[in-house]
């Protein structure tokens, strides 16, 4: 038997995330009772959706594959349509389910069609990707790209169950593994400094898809979302300079806008790396956080080959798209700040000259 970890989110409703090498079989125990699965994934992962078939198949279940694009490209209204289609041809009820293998676009997009199909059917993810491991497969979050922004169509829908297999990480290009420490990092500096500590001291094992150390940041990242996601999944705690869910968007708001300004060619850990040294420029520059901390952001980032820095001339491109960010609230800009490690507050509408000033201290470090 697989060694096996379970790590509860305690949402509206509870379900379990499963970490460890040579789980894949999980799924079919997650989902219980045969019934019809939708398995949406790109056609790059066809080994592991063929073997995720495979499974339900031999459980008593029928299986519907589905291929969709890769990244970002599956992400969109057009492919969300044709997924309804298949469902609908099939006739799937509200007693059936949808399983999405693959990265944060296709677990996304699994989940948006889950939570729209007939109102909301049973959902299993299987990220395989580090960046969708941690962030997007876990927390109920779904949703889709429009041309106008990333994410600004989309519903709440929590799955039955997320299964996360490490030994798919074996097979993701180094580039890609590293840029999802992205998300790892900040779960670090928001709620957990001893993920922090293990990147300082073994940042090489932090990069090898085998080691037990990448295990043990999966595996702590993942608790990290699970406790704010529990808290509070719809976002409706943050008051004030209060933060609530709101916490896992640490970075997020200037990362969003660089991937939206380089039309998503950069891989979304490498953005939201980026935007977390400008919260910490912030940060300092407002008086909130003090060097120490505002340093080290650079320094774990730049351990793991990860971008600290951006074009010094992008900054009206950059506040201009952080316009459409979920955080704002009418013309007003808000950021998730910390005002020590692991301690994070809201900064509303801070002036065009603090921002001027973060973003300057980013640009040309």
């Amino acid at each position: 038997m697989p060694d096996v970890t379970r790590i509860r989110v305690a949402a509206e409703r509870p379900y379990d995330v499963v970490v460890g090498h040579g789980v894949l079989g999980e799924v079919a125990t997650v989902l219980g009772e045969p019934r019809r699965v939708a398995l949406l994934h790109p056609a790059a992962l066809i080994d592991v959706a063929v073997r995720v078939a495979a499974d339900l198949q031999r459980a008593g279940h029928e299986v519907v594959r589905i291929d969709v694009p890769d990244a970002e490209a599956a992400k969109t209204a057009e492919v969300a349509a044709r997924c309804w289609s298949v469902l609908g041809h099939a006739g799937f009820t509200r007693s059936d389910a949808v399983v999405g293998v693959g990265g944060g676009a296709t677990t996304d997009l699994a989940g948006f069609v889950a939570a729209t199909w007939l109102r909301g059917v049973a959902l299993v993810t299987v990220p395989t990707s580090l960046l969708a491991m941690v962030d997007a497969a876990v927390g109920g979050k779904t949703g889709i790209n429009t041309l106008e922004g990333k994410n600004l169509v989309g519903a709440f829908h929590e799955p039955v169950g997320v299964v996360c297999d490490l030994d798919v990480l074996t097979t993701l290009p180094p580039a890609d593994l590293r840029a999802g420490l992205g998300e790892v990092v900040k779960c670090g500096f928001i709620a957990d400094p001893e993920i922090l500590t293990l990147v300082e001291e073994q940042p090489d094992a932090a990069v090898d898809p085998t080691s037990p150390v990448l295990r043990e940041l999966v595996e702590r990242s993942i608790a990290v979302k699970a406790r704010v996601v529990s808290a509070d999944l719809r976002e409706a705690t943050s008051t004030g300079r209060q933060v609530g869910r709101e916490l896992l968007n640490y970075g997020h708001t200037l990362g969003h806008a660089v991937e939206r300004r380089e039309r998503f060619r950069w891989r979304h850990g490498e953005a939201v790396s980026v935007g977390m040294v400008f919260v910490a420029e912030l940060a300092r520059a407002a008086g909130i956080l003090d060097d120490a901390v505002a340093d080290r952001h650079r320094a774990v980032l730049t351990s793991l080959g990860l971008p600290t820095t951006y074009a010094p001339d992008a900054f009206d491109d950059l506040v201009a798209a952080m316009g459409l960010d979920k955080k704002t609230r009418g013309s007003t800009l808000r950021f998730v700040v910390l005002d020590g490690l692991a301690s994070a507050e809201i900064l509303a509408g801070p002036s065009d000259e603090l921002l001027r000033r973060a973003y300057a201290a980013m640009a040309t470090a």
